[in-house]
């Protein structure tokens, strides 16, 4: 069962990686976009995060996983499918592209909770570190591989063809669960209103010593990493003159670092403990993201991949030992409840990042918004070294004491 879930997951995120370079290049190239605009595009893409997440963790328990990971796979592939459809017959827009942006946004929030929640339970506990590696591994592939073969099919075919690629790996990923046991809802029986439900999950995360400062310190890293998706393509783009095909190098340059991370990351985390890896990696990127707005022509393209490489490291070991310790430290009733909740915050925080770095790049240029971006990404080593984690070796010990295994 892992190896289909696995494979529908690599298939589909092929394709949005192809996507998460050609759309932004319809907007700027295609449809002349402003930072702006491209930051409305960016946002629309993450929006759903802020408005559906909490309720997502309850919805998911309560429906057939698979039924509901298929309709998602479906909504998905259709309305990417809509974007080439308008700009045949000449009716693309900006508002086009962010209604539709905020469409897939919905269908992901569903499925990538239901995604998270279905993992532990076709895996065995000691097991997860590995396959949580093994799972951000393939999305680290598919981020080193999706955007090279995004730009260099934009070269050949255009922005807006190549979504095309991204509709079909949706519909592939959906046959491919279908495959898989249809998994029951929760029983119908007396239960909880949705509210209490949704109550009962925030509760846990925020009276959590360890999952609390983790969730804001990766809300920091998130809102950075808004303005960022934002301002890079333009940046790219208008400031460092890249082409298409470069764009698509550059941008999975981040997948050649997440990539590593996710390769090292249960070596660094069995070396030095989860909670003290999370304390290397957050500072490792906040220093290594610095180097995205300093150079200009080849030179600033070397420099802003070497950034990108850095910065992908950093996220995915944090990443990686974040979600870890919260699949085996939640109860299983609350996990797929307790995954919403995190997503909420931390994912919610990226289209006012995106907002921010729109505004940002109107008022003072994209290189002057993209310094301000990097510099916000300290602030996520900052929470956590105030917090219990500073004190554990790994984020399962009880805070307050120092683990010397």
């Amino acid at each position: 069962m892992f190896w289909r879930y696995w494979s529908a997951m690599a298939i589909s995120r092929t394709g949005t990686a192809v996507t998460a370079v050609a759309m932004p290049l319809v907007a700027v190239s295609t449809l002349h976009a402003s930072a702006f605009e491209v930051s409305l595009l960016t946002a629309a893409t993450y929006l759903a995060w802020a408005v559906l997440s909490l309720p997502a963790g309850v919805i998911v328990a309560r429906l057939p996983l698979r039924t509901t990971q298929v309709a998602m796979d479906v909504v998905r592939a259709a309305v990417i499918a809509s974007i080439p459809l308008a700009w045949w017959f000449d009716r693309l827009t900006i508002a086009h592209l962010v209604v539709a942006a905020l469409l897939v946004s919905l269908a992901n929030v569903l499925f990538d909770v239901g995604t998270a929640t279905f993992l532990p339970t076709i895996v065995e506990r000691e097991e997860l570190t590995a396959r949580n590696s093994l799972v951000s591994a393939t999305e680290s592939t598919t981020q080193l591989g999706g955007p090279s073969l995004g730009g260099v099919v934009v070269q050949v075919l255009g922005a807006v063809p190549t979504l095309l690629v991204d509709a079909v790996s949706f519909v592939a990923s959906a046959v491919l669960l279908r495959g898989l046991p249809a998994g029951a809802p929760a029983p119908m029986g007396k239960r909880p209103g949705m509210a209490e439900q949704i109550r009962a999950g925030w509760q846990f995360v925020t009276r959590h010593p360890v999952m609390r400062p983790c969730m804001f310190g990766a809300t920091a890293v998130n809102f950075a990493n808004g303005a960022l998706m934002a301002l890079i393509p333009v940046f790219l783009v208008r400031d460092l003159l890249a082409s298409p095909a470069l764009v698509g190098v550059l941008i999975a340059a981040d997948g050649v670092g997440s990539l590593l991370g996710a390769t090292f990351a249960p070596r660094l985390i069995a070396r030095m403990g989860s909670a003290r890896a999370v304390m290397v990696a957050t500072v490792g990127a906040s220093v290594m993201v610095l180097l995205m707005p300093v150079g200009s022509g080849a030179w600033g393209m070397v420099a802003f991949a070497v950034a990108n490489i850095g910065f992908g490291i950093g996220v995915v070991v944090f990443s990686i030992a974040a979600r870890t310790h919260r699949q085996v430290a939640s109860p299983p009733e609350l996990l797929s409840r307790v995954m919403a909740t995190v997503k909420f915050v931390s994912w919610g925080a990226i289209p006012f990042g995106a907002l921010l770095g729109g505004v940002l790049a109107t008022v003072m240029g994209t290189r002057g918004a993209l310094w301000v971006a990097c510099l916000l990404v300290p602030v996520a080593p900052t929470v956590l070294w105030f917090s219990p984690v500073r004190q554990i070796r790994d984020l399962a010990d009880s805070p307050g004491r120092i683990s010397v295994r």
